[in-house]
């Protein structure tokens, strides 16, 4: 199995291909200035601009595996992974993006490739976390939460990305995280508007805090409009690439009636990389089409082999 990973220079991509190098995959980052990537033992690190045809195809060439780690034009790469038959993972949490790669899906069937979606952390393990309680309470609605570490470092599209969410969708709300109750704000993650689809879900809804208080509560104050654009300015950008106010722990939690199960590690990125490694080894044992994790896969007995890496879980 050769793995491309595009986006693979960034903090995710590198936590996946160390997990795909160590099983024995042939692992190839693709990006237009390895010179300026952290490297990773026992992968290639390959030059290419994906946003020429020419280079794809060249990518794509001896690929078995595309594990997508970034927003990079994702439907277009989807639809020449599909068209070569060549088998694709997708870690993103934007809803809009994943529907388009979604609307590939006979694409893929007719070519026998796989199209695994919601394949990190959140969204991933939380639609896992997800089909799980609703399974246990027989209930249609679930809550998920999650609280990031604040003290984690990540990069300025990671940072762009949520600053972008920030305000778009109310609704705050109380829930039992490993550590003790929180507050989460309602945020634009995918899985809530994926669930209702995958789960026949009557109310989905995901919401989010960090472990610092202060940027929770900035998180809930976004909403107002002066204090919106001021956070979705460069300046604030630019402090949260650099400023890194508390600690690299995470928790993912759903609740559907009395049913509760949770995911809690450190890193979230490193949780992502791991989610994408083992799902990206699996992919030649899913039938061929676009589907989400909680199509895919067994929440328990995946949430176990998580546990050998380190994060706890509880079902």
């Amino acid at each position: 199995m050769t793995v491309v990973i595009l986006g693979g220079y960034g903090a995710v991509g590198r936590e996946a291909a160390a997990v795909l190098v160590a099983a024995g995959r042939r692992v190839r980052l693709v990006g237009r200035r390895p010179e300026r990537a952290r490297a990773v033992d026992g992968a290639e690190m390959v030059r290419a601009d994906i946003a020429d045809d020419g280079q794809l195809a060249g990518v794509l060439d001896d690929a078995s595996v595309v594990l997508m780690c970034a927003e990079l034009d994702n439907a277009r790469v989807a639809r020449a992974c599909f068209e070569r038959g060549v088998h694709y993972l997708d870690v993103s949490a934007s809803h809009p993006l994943l529907c388009e790669i979604q609307e590939l899906d006979a694409l893929a069937r007719a070519h026998d490739a796989v199209g695994v979606l919601s394949a990190g952390l959140i969204p991933g393990v939380s639609n896992l976390l997800a089909a799980a309680v609703l399974a246990a309470s027989g209930q249609g609605a679930v809550r998920i939460g999650a609280v990031l570490g604040s003290g984690e470092a990540h990069g300025p599209a990671a940072v762009r990305w949520t600053l972008d969410g920030l305000g778009a969708v109310e609704g705050s709300w109380r829930m039992v995280f490993p550590d003790g109750r929180r507050t989460v704000h309602r945020f634009p993650f995918s899985d809530q508007y994926t669930l209702p689809h995958t789960l026949g879900t009557t109310d989905a809804r995901t919401g989010l805090a960090l472990d610092s208080r202060l940027f929770t509560a900035l998180i809930g104050a976004a909403r107002r409009p002066f204090l919106a654009r001021l956070m979705r300015g460069r300046a604030a950008e630019w402090l949260l690439t650099r400023v890194h106010l508390g600690s690299e722990r995470f928790a993912v939690v759903a609740e559907s009636g009395d049913a509760s199960a949770w995911v809690a590690g450190s890193r979230q990125s490193r949780a992502t990389g791991v989610v994408a490694a083992l799902l990206t080894q699996r992919v030649a044992s899913f039938p061929p089409g676009v589907r989400h994790i909680e199509q895919l896969v067994e929440p328990a007995e995946f949430l176990a082999e998580l546990r050998a890496y380190g994060f706890e879980s509880h079902v």
